[in-house]
């Protein structure tokens, strides 16, 4: 779930030559941490005498973030951790160096913080940076390693900040809106969308060179909250790509993520996640058990509470949209019985019937019954992704799983009325290629099964 982001050398290395201590305190908690997206804000020019107002200053970041879509609705799949840097001064850095400093009124000052922070980064005033990005990578290591985004908040009242692998921002009027910025290119990749010149310019969940509106990525939005296919300028290279929304965060700060953008960001998080937070019973050997056996996930619901789950009994459907089922003795055979739970996530803020990548955490149990009643049950969890593109197609239907280790996988395709019109088996880890030549245009389900566990079911369009 959790994973370290430095490569183990470079980890040795800046460990060594600069490790050290601080205080860390999680000031959000939402469960633990090997469940959770770890955030971790690091302060640089707070004095050990400011670190109060580092932690104030964090938790207002904090409320910022959270208070906006998606991030709000999803606030239960993160925790926040800080750690207390001490500094030997109070500030950021100004030389006082930009092109544009006559449209600032900043004293020139330099200051000995942690992180070197400083202003007039690259030739302008308001890019606040840390260069020092070993040292910043030696600390993360060195306190909290088990990190998925780290940011800098910096102790100064003026507006600032940069974007990177850590967003840096000020505590100055509307700085959170930088790193917020800037945690949707490091923590999702998403793209500007103004355009940030020809050495950045690719294609990536908000950006295209795809004119076309049924094809390009976004299509299951085009038409709706503001979403369409928009030039970013009318000449030069700027000309040739193209951006879904007009206002959204990604090209203005102080307007929401566009809902293509927030459709990323929930991917980004069931990709680090699952939303199963716990289930039981988990692996246990029993001498006698009696009827009725419960078996229940807890999940980790959005605010809007999206999450959906599908019950399979012995490969057939059994129940769907709870958390607990009580097995009965007459509904188990004797021998080994298999229970699975699917869970998915049915966000309005995702549109997945036109979306390439569908995300599954399931739980199975495997039950071992006998006269005397179950005398073993073991479990398995799993979490992976489903790809299927593209979607409307003419005669090719390629199907993708990632991280899946099931080897038993099959899709099949019935049409609206309900006949199966194809079975084939699939394998993981690689691109499957279904031929669709001899079925008719129109609209059918793609049901896909690991065992005889119905894992998702999706509608495909075949022109």
């Amino acid at each position: 779930m959790t994973k370290q982001l430095l490569p183990l050398l470079l980890l040795l290395y800046v460990t060594s030559a600069f490790a050290q201590t601080f205080d860390v305190e999680t000031i959000k908690n939402a469960g633990d941490n090997d469940k959770r997206i770890n955030m971790v804000i690091l302060g640089d020019g707070y004095t050990a005498s400011e670190l109060t107002d580092f932690e104030t200053d964090a938790a207002n970041f904090v409320s910022a973030l959270f208070g906006q879509s998606p991030f709000s609705e999803y606030s239960d799949y993160f925790n926040v951790h800080i750690i207390k840097v001490i500094s030997n001064e109070s500030g950021a850095t100004h030389p006082g160096t930009a092109a544009d400093e006559a449209s600032y009124s900043v004293p020139v000052s330099t200051v000995d913080n942690f992180f070197g922070s400083t202003y007039d980064g690259f030739g302008s005033h308001r890019l606040l940076y840390a260069p020092n990005y070993s040292l910043i990578t030696s600390v993360l290591a060195t306190n909290f390693p088990e990190y998925e985004q780290a940011l800098i908040l910096v102790n100064s009242p003026y507006y600032g900040g940069s974007g990177g692998e850590f967003p840096v921002a000020s505590t100055g009027t509307s700085a959170d809106e930088i790193a917020i910025h800037e945690i949707g290119h490091s923590f999702v990749d998403l793209k500007d969308e103004y355009y940030p010149g020809d050495f950045y310019a690719e294609e990536g969940i908000n950006m295209t060179q795809e004119t076309d509106p049924s094809l390009v990525k976004w299509s299951n939005w085009v038409g709706s909250n503001g979403v369409g296919v928009f030039q970013y300028c009318t000449t030069g290279s700027c000309s040739t790509w193209y951006r879904p929304h007009q206002t959204c965060k990604m090209r203005y700060l102080g307007f929401p993520f566009c809902a293509v953008c927030k459709e990323g960001i929930i991917e980004k998080i069931h990709d680090l996640v699952s939303p199963i937070d716990s289930f039981s019973p988990t692996n246990l050997s029993i001498e006698t058990s009696t009827f009725p056996v419960s078996f229940n996930v807890s999940l980790i619901n959005p605010t809007s509470n999206t999450l959906e789950t599908t019950w399979t009994l012995n490969g057939s459907a059994y129940t769907t949209g709870v958390n607990m089922v009580s097995l009965l003795e007459a509904e188990v055979n004797n021998g080994i019985n298999n229970l699975s739970v699917a869970v998915t996530d049915n966000t309005n803020l995702q549109r997945i019937d036109n979306h390439e990548t569908i995300h599954i955490a399931t739980i199975t149990w495997s039950i071992d019954n006998t006269t005397l009643g179950v005398t073993d049950i073991t479990t398995e969890e799993n979490r992976f992704s489903i790809a299927l593109f593209p979607n409307p197609t003419n005669n090719a239907l390629h199907v993708k799983f990632e991280n899946f280790n099931s080897s038993n996988l099959r899709l099949e395709l019935t049409s609206m009325d309900g006949k199966e019109v194809l079975s084939t088996r699939l394998e993981s880890g690689i691109t499957n290629t279904i031929h669709l030549n001899q079925q008719a245009a129109g609209l059918y389900i793609a049901n896909i099964y690991s065992d005889s566990v119905l894992l998702a079911s999706k509608k495909v369009i075949k022109q």
